[in-house]
């Protein structure tokens, strides 16, 4: 070899390194960078695309996973909000929670399941996607908070497994963040699943660009006003924890905004933390209580108005912070509330329209709001038609977690109207 086939080489690898390295999307002042350009995105919330791999027929499991990362690709969705793994088994408060579990008892995993995640990063990093992983949850559906303090003395196995009314659900996960223990077993999960090596790509998860970012949790809350000091300490904790493990990955909370966080100084005070990269909000229209019934029609004016306040007000604080803002979780049920794959979308349309057009317009003056996750992609799923639309074990998941009806907000690929609208956003934002 002489010596200008050897500089080549060595320019190659090089060009190569530098590439690598600035595939990991970064932040700079309020926006996304992705390959040293502006980084903005419409994704969607695909929760189960880890679980989905692990199942064992592989029409639905594999076969599935692929085609629907081939069609979300095809339709421009290439960011994905997916979870990390189920912390405990059996039913709690009053529902079955997703499985398999990732940890059965606190600090013992079966670490085989992380394949599922394994596989869903390596099939992502073939078509150029980007993942959002959230590391635990405020809510029941995956064991989460409920599940720490359960194997930490604080929540009898008999209240665990029955339905809580409201009140006692906050008074109850509260408690998380005063919990040392139940803060430490949390890290022990997080630091496996950050630590770990992808068997497929051989590549550390800390070293996996096809990663865009950590979310401490799914929607964590204070709950009651008291637990604000505690809730911002752990937001603070956790997520300088995660950067002594990970230098290259950004760092979020997962928050809702106002809505989760009591009222939104303390939204803007746990995103002032120098380990927390950008700013997520969610917007429930149903839950929040914006429509009632299946009036969605009747209400829907209302429903407009009250999520472009609500994003605007917390525009003005990810301003202020000079940090990007993901619209990250947010949707609708089917016209008339129905559940039929057959049944219209007009009103879920007109109301995705809306919250695209904005993201849309903030790329085009270089806006704070750097993307959004619609909610969800239920993909190749159906709900089981002798199961009344609640999932059992065995079933397809379709987005929507075992507490709420199958098909509640779940985008299928056979919503072609939905997809259309989608398709056009994304070419526009691409």
């Amino acid at each position: 070899m002489n010596k200008k086939h050897f500089l080549l080489i060595i320019a190659f690898f090089f060009c190569e390194f530098l590439q690598a390295q600035s595939s990991f999307v970064t932040v700079k002042e309020h926006q996304f960078q992705l390959n040293n350009k502006p980084y903005y995105y419409i994704g969607t919330n695909y929760w189960y695309g880890g679980l989905l791999a692990l199942v064992k027929d592989p029409v639905k499991g594999k076969e599935r996973l692929r085609k629907e990362l081939d069609f979300l690709h095809a339709n421009g969705v290439n960011n994905l909000r997916v979870l990390a793994g189920v912390e405990g088994t059996g039913k709690i408060n009053g529902v079955k929670r997703v499985s398999p579990s990732l940890q059965k008892q606190q600090g013992e995993f079966d670490v085989n399941l992380l394949k599922g995640l394994d596989y869903l990063l390596s099939e992502m990093g073939k078509r150029n996607m980007k993942a959002v992983i959230f590391l635990s949850n405020n809510w029941e559906w995956s064991g989460g908070f409920l599940q720490y303090l359960n194997w930490n003395g604080l929540l009898a196995d008999s209240i665990l497994r029955r339905k809580l009314t409201w009140d006692e659900n906050r008074d109850i996960v509260k408690q998380f963040y005063t919990c040392d223990d139940c803060k430490e077993a949390y890290k022990v999960q997080v630091k496996l699943i950050v630590n770990r090596r992808n068997t497929i790509t051989r590549k550390a998860y800390k070293d996996d660009a096809v990663i865009m970012s950590w979310e401490l949790a799914n929607e964590p809350r204070p709950m009651r006003p008291e637990a604000i000091p505690a809730f911002s300490n752990w937001v603070d904790d956790a997520s300088t924890f995660i950067r002594t493990l990970d230098k290259n990955h950004l760092i979020t909370t997962g928050c809702e905004g106002e809505m989760g966080n009591e009222n939104l100084e303390t939204f803007r005070a746990v995103h002032t933390f120098k380990n927390i990269d950008y700013l997520t909000i969610h917007i429930w229209p149903k839950n929040w209580g914006w429509f009632t019934d299946t009036s969605i029609n009747k209400g829907f004016k209302n429903i407009i108005s009250n999520t472009q306040n609500y994003i605007t007000k917390h525009i003005d604080i990810a301003q202020g912070l000079r940090k990007p803002l993901v619209i990250e979780e947010f949707g609708l049920p089917r016209d008339n509330h129905l559940f039929n794959t057959n049944s219209p979308t007009t009103l879920r349309n007109n109301y995705f329209r809306a919250i695209f057009t904005l993201c849309n317009e903030s790329r085009i003056r270089n806006g704070v709001i750097a993307g959004c996750n619609f909610w969800g992609f239920g993909g190749m799923g159906r709900a089981a038609k002798n199961s009344k639309y609640w999932w059992s074990d065995g079933d397809d998941y379709t987005v929507d977690p075992p507490p709420e009806e199958q098909g509640l907000n779940s985008v299928f690929d056979t919503d072609k109207s939905t997809w259309q609208l989608i398709t056009g956003f994304t070419k526009m934002i691409k």
